[in-house]
């Protein structure tokens, strides 16, 4: 969801993420590299109200310098497949708002609706362009944007968790084939299929991070097969949809508690599995607790999203 354009930035994205206790602020640098860098990924604790903070952090990381972003949260927003409207580009985004109205669950005159679609195979329209739609009230994101406006840093972007982690996916990908890649985090687990860096599928999956930490023996073992459960109906439902594409890998973040996962999906499923690696596509010298596996996964969303290109939806 753009908001408006700004001049005269650096290169690249910087997600400022604001969180009940804290302020998660990371940055990617692309420009002239061969491997992006992440140069900052970091978590600020709040002194005062969140305009005070954010205040704080404009001064101390220069953040009018840069052109930033934030996201969402998972139930902050709905995401829905619809057929695209036929009618010129500069008319999608209008269109699609009526294609939504009776999907989502709010009033439509009260919502901000973005649009993005997805790719099919050349000569394959039997179910005519899709879209996914995002909605979200009105109320909600000026009530994310207000306390940045307030702090005097300009939101050009409002991202949403799906559209991060297909950013940093696209890294990962074969080229030709897709990825499922599966994260998780405090709203539960999110699983994207993604090809030549585009969005072909998502699900969310009830899942969060605790239950594993919580769980032993059977129980543990109940979660890790339902884990199985999810992914190979996912992948069955991904090879109906899009027999065009064939699912290389699937990228699992890795999870405290649950140590020996991608030995156990290893084991159960038929797709080579592996866990989340950032070092194979990116570097981080000077963000050196991300060499931790599990502090990897915990940051995925916020590195995905300061991967955006611009231009990019």
């Amino acid at each position: 969801m753009r908001l408006y354009k700004l001049t005269r930035k650096k290169s690249g994205w910087l997600c400022i993420n604001l969180m009940p206790d804290r302020v998660d602020v990371s940055r990617v640098e692309t420009e002239g590299r061969a491997r992006p860098e992440i140069v900052l990924c970091d978590s600020y604790r709040k002194d005062g109200d969140d305009v005070a903070t954010l205040g704080r952090l404009r001064r101390e990381l220069k953040l009018d310098q840069y052109h930033c972003t934030t996201l969402l949260k998972g139930g902050d927003y709905q995401i829905v497949q619809v057929e695209a409207p036929g009618v010129p580009a500069n008319e999608v985004k209008t269109a699609v708002r009526w294609r939504v109205k009776d999907v989502i669950d709010f009033p439509v005159d009260q919502a901000t609706v973005d649009a993005l679609y997805i790719p099919s195979a050349e000569g394959v329209q039997e179910k005519g362009v899709q879209m996914f739609a995002v909605a979200a009230r009105n109320a909600l994101v000026a009530a994310t944007v207000n306390p940045f406006n307030e702090a005097s840093i300009a939101l050009e972007v409002i991202d949403i968790p799906e559209l991060a982690q297909r950013n940093l996916a696209a890294r990962f990908e074969e080229e030709g084939r897709g990825l499922a890649f599966l994260t998780f985090g405090p709203q539960g687990g999110l699983l994207t299929f993604t090809c030549g860096g585009e969005l072909y599928q998502h699900r969310r999956i009830d899942l969060v991070p605790d239950s594993f930490l919580t769980a032993a023996g059977d129980q543990k073992r109940a979660l890790y097969e339902r884990v199985v459960l999810e992914l190979q109906r996912s992948l069955d439902q991904f090879d109906w949809q899009f027999r065009h594409i064939a699912v290389a890998r699937v990228i699992v973040t890795p999870l405290p508690g649950a140590e020996d996962l991608g030995t156990y999906l290893a084991t159960h499923m038929n797709v080579p599995i592996t866990l989340l690696d950032l070092a194979q596509i990116m570097d981080f010298p000077r963000v050196p607790e991300l060499r931790e596996p599990v502090h990897q996964g915990q940051c995925v969303h916020m590195i995905g999203a300061a991967l955006r290109a611009e231009g990019v939806t």
